[in-house]
């Protein structure tokens, strides 16, 4: 009874993390307004204050595929993640994997929009009553960074950082992780860039290790600092392994480290290995 119990509610956190439940709504003209000319961003930002006095609003219709919020493909309006049901499936079952086979450790993501792949892993954690384990929740909660093309030059004309609907502070992360009753001293948040805030983040060992930086730079100051600190067994998971500067880091961190471990597809944009003894 307890494992379908288990079963049945990480089943449910899934599907209300990502929003597949409902309908996907209609997007408010203004939520892309940044991205308009000067011109119509000052006509729709007019428009819609004066809508809003009226309670009214004015939305495009989303026409998306069941399978592409299945594929964590667009970007979502009221989902806590972006990343799909695939990959959500993916992290429960490296965290049990991990439980099951005793592997030592806490668990990150480094890049977390909304929150809603962290939220799941401090579910999974709770369904199993794993209380010792701590969920590293790290982000700029500013979007993402200019590229340094100097250092990286995969990232030059890389417009990550123009997009503000990636840009979530913490305080709506940590609202959100409260809504699910899933804030507690074990979820820690990791507030900046990554390469100042990784190399001295309070960190022994890791048995699971997300990386959703979009870019190179990003991916490889996440792999830098912290594969080293992953446990033989543990999972490093690559959601953005589509988006060439981040599948460049990953390719180029595997071959300078000779990391033979097989990557395995997850879905359309993510994969993942489980570390061996490299």
């Amino acid at each position: 009874m307890k494992n379908i119990a288990i079963s049945l509610y990480l089943d449910l956190m899934k599907k209300t993390l990502s929003f597949t439940l409902w309908p996907e709504p209609g997007i408010p003209l203004e939520t892309f307004n940044y991205k308009r000319s000067a011109t119509k961003r000052y006509f729709i930002h007019n428009f819609t204050k004066i809508l809003r006095r009226f309670k009214l609003q004015i939305v495009e219709i989303a026409n998306y595929k069941e399978k592409d919020r299945e594929e964590g493909i667009i970007w979502p309006m009221y989902a806590e993640t972006m990343i799909g049901l695939k990959r959500l499936d993916n992290i429960q079952y490296c965290i049990e994997e991990v439980l099951r086979n005793k592997i030592e450790g806490d668990l990150i993501e480094t890049g977390v929009w909304r929150g809603g792949a962290c939220i799941f892993m401090k579910a999974v954690l709770s369904a199993y009553e794993e209380n010792e384990r701590t969920v590293f929740v790290a982000d700029s909660f500013e979007g993402l960074p200019k590229p340094d093309a100097t250092n990286f030059p995969a990232d030059k004309g890389d417009s990550h950082h123009t997009e503000k609907f990636l840009a979530v502070s913490q305080e709506n992360v940590e609202e959100n992780f409260r809504r699910y009753n899933l804030l507690d001293s074990k979820v820690v948040f990791l507030k900046g860039w990554f390469k100042d805030t990784l190399p001295q983040a309070p960190i022994t060992k890791l048995s699971i290790l997300r990386l959703d930086g979009d870019m190179y730079g990003s991916t490889m100051d996440a792999l830098t600092h912290l594969y080293p600190k992953l446990s033989n067994g543990g999972f490093c998971i690559i959601d953005d392994y589509v988006l060439p500067g981040c599948k460049k880091a990953t390719d180029d961190y595997r071959a300078k480290e000779n990391i033979d471990a097989p990557l395995l597809r997850i879905d359309n944009s993510g994969v993942y290995w489980q570390k061996g003894n490299n």
